[in-house]
């Protein structure tokens, strides 16, 4: 018998998974051009995060693990046992992260306001220290992993992780990242890593942010 650990993560019903599906983009896969091009869009979406969603259910299938919601595995990685742990945190860890993703971009232009955008211009000395902290923070990510702007207590912070490695993992809670893989920007930007970034703050959805830190901080 499997012993699972108590969860202690704050989670969010918008990204509860049902053993798991891999969710629909929340807008057409040109809708975020010329930032983010179809292409590579149709590449993340169809192939990379499905691939991650197919793998993460073959190695839970028949264990307990299959009955529980995806980000509270990833909160108890040391309740996963050693032998199918790589694969829950690798190909979990891509379809949590990737399901947020999508909706933490959007064709709509939205912007910080009310108590998250006081917590980041507090935190980070105004918001284009924020800005310039979280682009430092995709840049300096040696290879493949993500960029992230999480809530550690009541505080807000940056950080970066590699791979699919997840924030949750870390009993904190990203209420915003960015996907720094090759495969995230590179048919459309080559090796300009810093040109992608830049580009993607126009596409954020700064009313998911202000909802998962409201819901974080409460």
């Amino acid at each position: 018998m499997v012993l699972f650990l108590a969860n202690t993560h704050k989670y969010h019903p918008d990204f509860v998974f049902s053993m798991v599906s891999a969710n629909e983009l929340p807008y057409a896969y040109n809708a975020l051009e010329p930032h983010i091009d179809e292409q590579t869009m149709k590449l993340h979406h169809g192939k990379h995060y499905a691939g991650y969603v197919a793998k993460y259910n073959a190695a839970v299938e028949g264990t307990a693990f299959a009955d529980l919601e995806l980000d509270e595995v990833l909160a108890n990685l040391d309740g996963v046992p050693e032998d199918m742990r790589g694969a829950v945190r690798n190909n979990g860890g891509g379809a949590s992260n990737h399901a947020k993703f999508w909706e933490w971009m959007t064709p709509e232009s939205t912007s910080p306001e009310g108590a998250l955008l006081d917590a980041i211009q507090a935190t980070f000395d105004g918001f284009e220290g924020f800005q310039s902290a979280f682009k430092q923070a995709a840049l300096s990510q040696f290879g493949s992993g993500w960029a992230w702007l999480v809530v550690d207590g009541e505080e807000l912070r940056i950080m970066s992780t590699a791979n699919q490695d997840s924030p949750i993992s870390q009993g904190l809670t990203p209420i915003l990242g960015l996907d720094v893989w090759e495969h995230a920007y590179y048919k459309h930007y080559g090796p300009g890593r810093a040109d992608y970034i830049d580009a993607w703050w126009n596409v954020v959805n700064w009313d998911k942010v202000a909802e998962l830190y409201e819901q974080a901080t409460n």
